[in-house]
């Protein structure tokens, strides 16, 4: 593989925002990004944002329609690092999950996890009842991780944006995509003593 690709998937899921943040902080990147909507997802886009489609197939290198099972990610011949569904609806995660590959978008997982490459799901849900949590658990053990978009309260955000950019720069990681200019814990600026002692009860 010469150059460094990675697939974008965006189903259905409250949270069309996580999938724009990742197209985002990846079109600052040195690599290809390959992307496909569920229609349910642009059901979400129209709902939730203020984006136009195009707005969104722009940031992407590649966009393949989610009924196109013969796009060049529905092959595992086609090498990419991996795969990220974010947000990740529930039904996407039952197809993943069973291996129910009835469009690109889930046949795209389906090659992923077949190939041993990385898959993260950001998962949108709540409560969660027993059904998704085998769901997780199936995808889990066949080498995906479940990566669902928590706040990281301890980074004090300001906004919703500094909340979907931290959660997402932190998904990216697991690629070893290091982008977002992500604040981590325990890195402090040079010549600023850390004061653990604040923390002690």
């Amino acid at each position: 593989m010469n150059k460094r690709r990675i697939i974008v998937g965006i189903s259905g899921a409250s949270g069309f925002q996580y999938g724009m943040k990742v197209l985002a902080l990846l079109h600052e990147q040195d690599i290809e990004v390959h992307l496909v909507i569920s229609k349910g997802a642009e059901i979400t886009r129209a709902l939730e944002t203020q984006y136009e489609r195009q707005d969104v197939i722009e940031l992407a290198d590649e966009f393949h329609n989610v009924t196109h099972l013969g796009a060049a990610i529905s092959s595992g011949s086609f090498k990419t690092l991996g795969m990220i569904v974010a947000p990740c609806s529930m039904n996407s995660l039952a197809s993943i999950a069973h291996g129910l590959a009835g469009n690109l978008l889930t046949r795209a997982a389906d090659v992923v996890l077949k190939e041993r490459r990385r898959l993260v799901l950001m998962v949108r849900e709540t409560p969660l009842n027993l059904t998704h949590l085998k769901n997780m658990q199936s995808v889990t053990e066949m080498g995906g991780i479940i990566f669902p978009p928590v706040p990281a309260l301890y980074q004090k955000p300001q906004s919703v944006d500094e909340i979907v950019h931290h959660s997402v720069a932190r998904a990216l990681d697991l690629f070893d995509l290091d982008v977002g200019n992500l604040k981590r814990w325990g890195e402090n600026k040079p010549g600023k003593k850390e004061n653990s002692d604040k923390f002690k009860e």
